[in-house]
């Protein structure tokens, strides 16, 4: 059996592959990382340092385009329900890959949810079933994990976890920003990493302004009624202290996200 791990560049995924390597063997672990050329400088680092802690080289693959691209392609703005960027330059990319490479009779498809994500590999499971492909999430058994415990043994294993994750964010995808991230992540990465929300809000304007349409990332709910709410918009917020959603943190879900089922604010 092959045991092929997605492997993000977060912490999951690191010890997901470690587990494996530790259950199966090196000889029957691959590692494939999908790089949508938006990711932040210090992941690369933290491939190199996991390819050299685990002994296998991690395949790399890219559609070439970054997110922002293949926006412009489709001519619509990815958002807090529908997200192209992560069809097109992850899952396309991963299934063609799979394809290619893989016996669906002896392959597992490993990820990196760990034991309080439930949800997102249930629908993961679900989707990956619908393919043909058996998976398995080895962070999701004992012993179960906080984050501050997978960094540590990061850290234990010479590994020096992402610069993000030392920021405080809550993922190492897509440097620090998301298109499904929501006002309590985007609040974060004003004061955390502004030169990435300054970007971010930049590029949404620019998308905006090349759809012709009044879309956004993300969505408010005022009085029942679904509205748009740009990253412009919320650093005005910001800016004068008015009231935001700090529930609203959003979800990174690149490889369990189903966009034929999926609504969403459209362009």
């Amino acid at each position: 059996m092959r045991y092929s791990v997605s492997f993000s560049g977060g912490a999951g995924s690191y010890l997901a592959a470690k587990r494996c390597i530790q259950k199966f063997g090196k000889e029957n672990v691959d590692l494939v990382f999908c790089d949508t050329k938006s990711e932040d400088a210090d992941l690369y680092r933290l491939l190199d340092d996991a390819e050299k802690k685990l002994g296998i080289p991690i395949v790399r693959l890219a559609d070439g385009r970054d997110i922002w691209q293949t926006f412009r392609d489709k001519k619509y703005l990815g958002n807090s329900r529908i997200d192209p960027c992560s069809d097109e330059l992850k899952r396309k990319v991963l299934d063609k890959h799979r394809k290619e490479h893989y016996d669906q009779s002896n392959t597992t498809i490993v990820i990196g949810y760990t034991w309080d994500e439930p949800h997102r590999y249930e629908r993961f499971e679900k989707i990956m079933s619908k393919k043909g492909w058996k998976t398995y999430a080895p962070m999701m058994e004992k012993p179960f994990l906080y984050k501050e415990e997978m960094l540590d043994e990061m850290i234990a294993d010479g590994i020096r976890p992402p610069r993000l994750y030392a920021l405080g964010a809550k993922h190492n995808n897509c440097g620090g920003g998301c298109v499904k991230a929501g006002q309590a992540h985007w609040k974060w990465a004003y004061h955390a990493i502004p030169d990435v929300f300054q970007h971010w809000k930049k590029k949404e304007q620019e998308m905006r302004e090349y759809i012709g349409k009044d879309v956004s990332m993300m969505i408010q709910v005022i009085n029942g009624e679904k509205k748009t709410l740009t990253l412009a918009e919320l650093e005005r917020r910001i800016i004068e202290n008015e009231s935001i959603d700090m529930f609203d943190f959003g979800a990174c879900s690149c490889f369990s996200n189903d966009t034929d089922e999926m609504g969403g604010v459209k362009g």
